[in-house]
């Protein structure tokens, strides 16, 4: 111990020298608010795992949700298709048709297909008379036209589709080259 300081100064006897009523109520007051500060903390680690696994549970659940969209995404289209397979069905069972009656079975066949496909967003491109677009047309000929524009669209070997508004398919088609 150093001359200069005295044995009450020391820090050993600070210890064990009796609190006096303020700093005993200071002293529980700060216990108890540490107290409340964990139990606080502990509560909001639990809240937290909590949301974290709630988080969780969602992100799989949709996940899941979106493969479940995935799989039966062409149920619809699938269902309106139902009819008209059966259709085809009956009417290839059909053993004494004659072709008229067969050639009337593929057109109204034909027309409900072409119905649901527009229902379901598909487009027919069928560009006669129009110019050649390289975007939506593919010029498979160029042909002598009188009377048609040079660069038009003259006769399509094959529609294209176009299914809300993404080209599916290019039509080909004849195109009418200038004259020589």
């Amino acid at each position: 111990m150093n001359p200069k300081e005295s044995p009450e100064s020391t820090p050993q006897d600070d210890r064990q020298q009796p609190l006096d009523a303020g700093s005993a109520d200071e002293l529980e007051t700060l216990s108890r608010q540490l107290a409340e500060a964990e139990t606080s903390l502990a509560g909001m680690r639990e809240t937290l795992l909590r949301e974290r696994a709630d988080l969780e549970n969602q992100r799989k659940r949709l996940q899941r949700d979106l493969e479940q969209s995935l799989r039966f995404a062409n149920e619809k289209l699938l269902r309106e298709l139902l009819p008209v397979y059966d259709g085809l069905e009956s009417g290839l069972a059909v053993e004494t048709a004659d072709v008229a009656s067969m050639r009337e079975g593929l057109s109204l066949t034909l027309k409900s297909l072409l119905k649901i496909a527009e229902n379901n967003g598909l487009e027919q491109v069928d560009p006669v008379g129009q110019p050649l677009d390289p975007e939506r047309h593919h010029a498979v000929s160029m042909v002598a036209a009188p009377g048609h524009v040079p660069g038009t669209v003259v006769s399509v070997m094959q529609k294209g589709y176009v299914l809300n508004g993404r080209l599916l398919r290019p039509a080909l088609v004849a195109v009418a080259k200038g004259s020589d």
